[in-house]
C-alpha cells in the first residue's frame, strides 16, 4: 500500500522557517519532519511513498537524492576522487517525488497523482503532523469497515491554560494543559480508496471541503478515533514543543523503536 504525502503547501504560519524551506523540511532533532512521518509509516512495513511537492519543492527532492550522503558514513578520497559509503542508512524506502504545482490545493495535489495510484487503495498523510497512531490497526478499522475513506480523528490539546473561577470570582484552579474543549477534528492519517479521487474536480480543489463533505453526506467517510499523541507544525511554537519532545528522548511518535 503506497503512502502519499502532501508536502507541497506554503507554510505561511510558520514563515519563520519557510522562508528558506518547505515546512516539510523543517528539522526536529537533525532530521526534517518529513522523515519523522515517513518512520511512522515504514515502522508498520508500508515503505513505498509518493511525495507530493510545490513551494521549493526542490529541497526535498535534493534531500532525497543525497540522503546517502545526510544519512551514512562517508570514507572521501580526494585524491582517486572517489568515495566509499561505509555504513548506510536502514531505511528500504521507495520514494516518488512529484512536483504537482507551486499553487494547487490538497486536492488538486492528489488528482494530479491519479495515474500513480491506479487502482489501489492508498495511505495519505499531512507534511507537518506526527502521532503515535497504530496505522496497522487504522487499516484493518478501514478494510472491516468497508470504507470508502476513514480518516483518524483527533482531540487536540487546548493552547491556552484554563482558570477555574466561581462566583465571587476567586480562582478555585489553575489547568495549564487542557484537554480542549473535546472536539474531534482531521488529525490526517487517511486510508483511501481510489475513488474518493473522482470527487476532486481540479488543481483549486481542497480535499478538506468539498469531496470530505461529500463523503460524509453520502456516509462513506469514517472516523477511527485515536485519543493519544497527535501534533501538527503549524506554528513555531509547536515547532519548539516538537523538538523540546525529541530532545528528551521520549518522543511519543518514536514507534520504531
Amino acid at each position: 500500500m503506497k503512502v502519499v504525502i502532501l508536502a507541497g503547501g506554503l507554510g505561511t504560519r510558520i514563515s519563520e522557517e519557510t522562508h528558506l524551506r518547505p515546512k516539510p523540511m523543517i528539522l526536529i532533532g537533525n532530521k526534517p519532519i518529513i522523515w519523522h512521518i515517513m518512520k511512522i509509516f515504514s515502522s508498520y512495513g508500508f515503505n513505498e511513498f509518493i511525495i507530493c511537492c510545490g513551494y521549493k519543492g526542490n529541497l526535498i527532492k535534493e534531500y532525497f537524492v543525497n540522503y546517502f550522503c545526510h544519512s551514512s558514513d562517508l570514507s572521501v578520497d580526494l585524491q582517486n576522487n572517489s568515495f566509499k559509503v561505509n555504513k548506510s542508512p536502514e531505511e528500504n524506502w521507495k520514494i516518488r517525488l512529484v512536483d504537482t504545482g507551486q499553487q494547487t490545493m490538497t486536492g488538486g495535489r492528489l488528482l494530479r497523482i491519479k495515474n500513480i495510484i491506479a487502482n489501489e487503495t492508498f495511505l495519505m498523510t499531512y507534511g507537518d503532523g506526527v502521532s503515535n497512531v497504530n496505522i496497522k490497526s487504522l487499516v484493518e478499522y478501514h478494510k472491516k469497515n468497508n470504507s470508502i475513506a476513514t480518516v483518524t480523528a483527533v482531540k487536540p490539546a487546548g493552547r491556552f491554560g484554563i482558570l477555574d473561577i466561581d462566583n465571587s470570582s476567586k480562582v478555585n484552579n489553575i489547568c495549564e494543559k487542557p484537554k480542549g474543549d473535546g472536539s474531534w477534528i482531521n488529525g490526517g492519517f487517511f486510508v483511501l480508496e481510489p475513488s474518493v479521487l473522482d470527487k476532486i474536480k481540479d488543481d483549486s480543489t481542497s480535499w478538506e471541503e468539498e469531496p470530505l463533505s461529500l463523503l460524509s453526506k453520502s456516509g462513506d467517510l469514517k472516523a477511527f478515533k485515536h485519543e493519544d499523541f497527535w501534533q501538527p507544525m503549524d506554528t513555531l511554537r509547536d515547532k519548539i514543543k516538537l523538538e523540546e519532545l525529541w530532545a528528551s528522548g521520549n518522543a511519543p511518535w518514536k514507534v520504531w523503536e
